[in-house]
């Protein structure tokens, strides 16, 4: 019903769709009753069988608002859209003083249309036999104004209370462009956007259940082949922003939206959810599922299951075997697993990343099949080992993550992110880059994870294999446009195949989405102005800092040697020394390499191996290496840490 009167340029406000104000839903809904020209409240067999609900109160505001105006207005106009008869009486009273329009299953009738367009604009009343909506006319609409038809779905109305959305309406005669991004949107098909669930418990420490049950969303989602799913960074960014849907489809660049809502009781869930076509404006699909806490994970995957079955995307075999695949039906696992992966997500302190895994290991010790928990447990603390400073706590990090990784891929052999944990483990925390098979297998599984192609990236960039690197990175960032990690990744990798210019303009737009300072990112363009021969720039960045909490002293150094200015540059790299040539082993044989202190450079390179420096990830392709690259002493290095030929 709203898309054919839409469609016939009639600006509809309907309760299931448009209401995303948080607290402030029934202030938002009383004011379209006061002010709209007509009211629809829509019939059905929901509006018998519910003896309670909140849309009762707004067929009351809507009575009430009768006995306002003249007896010969137009204001009610009822639909009924099964066979409820006329004197129903759980029906008021002003409703069966009328008589009803009846569209089943609310297959809409040009001539609704054309009645409603003769209410709108004012035409001489039609008589009672002639009119099946109502007597009288509505006043004539003043220039400048929309008139606004109001369609109150009875079963709809039940659940808006549960469904708050977070966001702004969407538009629905054409999506408003938002300042920058082009008035042209052809998003790629089968794209979808799932925003943060907004957490309805009443207590906001729940925010992290509803937030995760997104995320699981997303994840689920991304394992069917043919869709498009933006990553949880770019999708929860959105949170807060004050974006209509179609500002953040085009941010995001998808055809469709999921949102919805979590109410969590100690026994009882209730979950809400619409799926927006965002070209529209128009709702594709919505659902309520009002279950016991264990039905969480059906939910989940009936969720998944509608959103590919209304973007006509058809589920395999292998794609429904996916679905949920890693997961638990242990409700406390599931709870502690989404509590860890809040702090892991957030994480700003020092000890988050430990915090995180703990709480995994509470999920393990609730379900010690709970994959996706020892994936996870893997990666903070792969984490752990490159932010430790202690050559042995170092070691230990590495092993564990390495025992959880090598456990969530023997539980489940088909979890995609088990196998990108897993080579993210090898490559980042034990420095071995031997084996490609994991990142492979994992693109294989879950083409559409903005996760998995990220890390395969990655590991594209640290063996040189520049070309898959920059193909799956900006596959990443198209999944998930506002990671800034994957853009970092994206700009190292085109300074790895010596593509200055492409790397600068990597960087400027990643400074356009990122809250980062601008002046945090001086040492990444001094860096590519240094390998362009740009000294004398670089120079002037790196300059820039001393004085500043993080000083680059490194980069004046080889700034000044490029110059030739050897007092400088050695007085800067004494800095450097004083500051972080304990710490940064690897960093010192890069500098030492381009100051043509070669015998030093070699020797940090071996130290920097000893202590298993994570640095060295940048060994194959780091330009400020290439002078080194045909010593045995860097040869030999390349064998130990299993580069491939």
């Amino acid at each position: 019903m709203c898309g054919v009167l839409r469609a016939a340029g009639i600006e509809v406000w309907f309760d299931q769709s448009e209401l995303r104000g948080g607290d402030a839903w029934d202030q938002s809904i009383r004011k379209q009753i006061k002010t709209c020209a007509l009211f629809v409240p829509v019939i059905s067999k929901h509006t018998h069988e519910r003896c309670e609900g909140y849309f009762r109160l707004e067929w009351k505001l809507a009575v009430d608002r009768c006995h306002l105006m003249a007896a010969d207005k137009a204001f009610l106009v009822p639909v009924v859209i099964d066979d409820t008869p006329d004197d129903d009486e759980r029906v008021p009273e002003k409703f069966r003083e009328l008589q009803w329009t009846r569209l089943p299953e609310g297959n809409t009738r040009p001539e609704f249309v054309t009645r409603i367009q003769q209410l709108l604009s004012g035409s001489p009343t039609l008589t009672r036999s002639a009119a099946p909506v109502s007597a009288g006319r509505p006043p004539r609409l003043t220039s400048g104004w929309l008139a606004v038809a109001i369609l109150l779905a009875a079963l709809a109305a039940y659940l808006l209370a549960e469904k708050p959305w977070t966001s702004k309406p969407a538009p629905h005669s054409k999506p408003a462009a938002s300042a920058d991004t082009p008035v042209a949107f052809n998003p790629p098909p089968h794209s979808i956007a799932v925003l943060p669930f907004t957490n309805m418990s009443g207590d906001v420490s729940q925010g992290y259940f509803a937030d995760g049950l997104a995320e699981e969303i997303i994840n689920t989602l991304s394992h069917i082949d043919s869709l498009r799913v933006t990553g949880r960074t770019s999708s929860f960014s959105m949170r807060g922003q004050g974006l209509d849907i179609g500002a953040i489809a085009r941010r995001l660049n998808v055809g469709s939206i999921l949102e919805g809502s979590v109410r969590r009781s100690e026994t009882k869930i209730r979950v809400t959810t619409q799926l927006l076509d965002v070209k529209t404006g128009f709702q594709i699909w919505s659902q309520a599922y009002d279950q016991g806490i264990s039905d969480v994970f059906r939910i989940q995957t009936e969720i998944a299951r509608s959103v590919a079955n209304h973007l006509d995307v058809e589920l395999t075999g292998l794609a429904v075997a996916r679905l949920g695949v890693g997961g638990t039906q242990n409700v406390d696992a599931l709870d502690a697993y989404l509590r860890a992966t809040h702090i892991y997500e957030s994480a700003v302190a020092a000890d988050d990343f430990r915090r995180a895994a703990a709480g995994y290991d509470t999920a393990i010790a609730r379900d010690p099949r709970f994959a996706a928990a020892h994936a996870m447990r893997a990666n903070a603390i792969a984490v752990e080992s490159v932010r430790s400073t202690n050559t042995r706590e170092r070691a230990e990090f590495s092993r564990q993550a390495m025992l959880s990784a090598e456990h969530a891929v023997s539980l489940a052999p088909d979890f995609a992110e088990a196998y990108a944990t897993r080579g993210f483990v090898r490559t980042v925390a034990l420095l071995d880059f031997g084996d490609s098979e994991d990142f492979a297998r994992a693109a294989r599984l879950a083409p559409g994870s903005a996760f998995v192609q990220a890390r395969l990236g990655v590991y594209s960039d640290f063996i040189g294999r520049s070309d898959v690197a920059i193909a799956a990175d900006r596959r990443a960032i198209e999944l998930d446009p506002e990671f800034m990690v994957t853009r970092n990744n994206y700009a190292d990798a085109l300074i790895a195949a010596r593509r200055y210019d492409e790397a600068l303009a990597a960087i400027e737009e990643a400074k356009k989405r990122s809250v980062k300072h601008p002046d945090e990112w001086l040492e990444d363009t001094a860096v590519i102005y240094l390998a362009m021969g740009r000294a004398d720039q670089a120079r002037e960045l790196c300059a820039k800092t001393v004085g500043g909490p993080e000083p680059f002293y490194g980069c004046l150094a080889m700034a000044y040697h490029a110059l030739g200015q050897a007092t400088a540059s050695d007085e800067a790299y004494r800095q450097f020394l004083e500051r972080d040539g304990v710490t940064r082993i690897y960093e010192r044989a890069a500098i030492c390499a381009q100051l043509g202190r070669t015998a030093e450079a070699l020797s940090s390179l071996r130290g920097a191996v000893d202590v298993r420096d994570p640095d060295l990830q940048h060994l194959r392709t780091d330009w400020r290496l290439d002078g080194l690259r045909n010593t045995p002493e860097y040869k030999a290095i390349e064998r130990e840490l299993h580069f491939p030929p």
